[in-house]
């Protein structure tokens, strides 16, 4: 078995609890979690995930800005990342897929089902 390692990063501590407990539904993950973009970018830099799940509305850096500064850096310009939101309608999600996410996955997420999600963007990865 091979070990997936995912980067969770929410400002909300229950989000991040209730995320973590979901993934380990799937023994392959291995999640560290991250509260701020800054937290997120240096993480990022040291761990190396091959995922990196990001919450989109957070004080300070958004999701969206905490994207732009993981593409400047040579050692994470390349993680995909998934924005998890809220705003997932259809030209919301278009937005995030042109800034460069692989897609997105709707808050509130179902947490019985947020581990086979994850895997499904992990296997469209690998298509790619």
């Amino acid at each position: 078995m091979s070990e997936t390692r995912i980067l969770h990063v929410d400002d909300e501590s229950d989000i991040r609890e209730i995320v973590d407990m979901s993934l380990a539904f799937n023994p392959d993950f291995r999640v560290r979690a991250c509260s701020t973009g800054a937290e997120a970018i240096a993480t990022a830099a040291e761990w190396s995930p091959y995922l990196i799940l990001l919450d989109v509305m957070m004080p300070g850096m958004d999701g969206p800005t905490t994207l732009t500064q993981l593409r400047k850096n040579p050692k994470t310009a390349e993680i995909p990342v998934v924005f998890m939101t809220a705003r997932a309608q259809a030209r919301e999600v278009d937005r995030f897929i042109s800034l460069g996410a692989q897609g997105v996955i709707s808050k509130p997420f179902d947490p019985m089902t947020l581990a086979s999600q994850v895997q499904n963007h992990l296997q469209a990865l690998k298509r790619i």
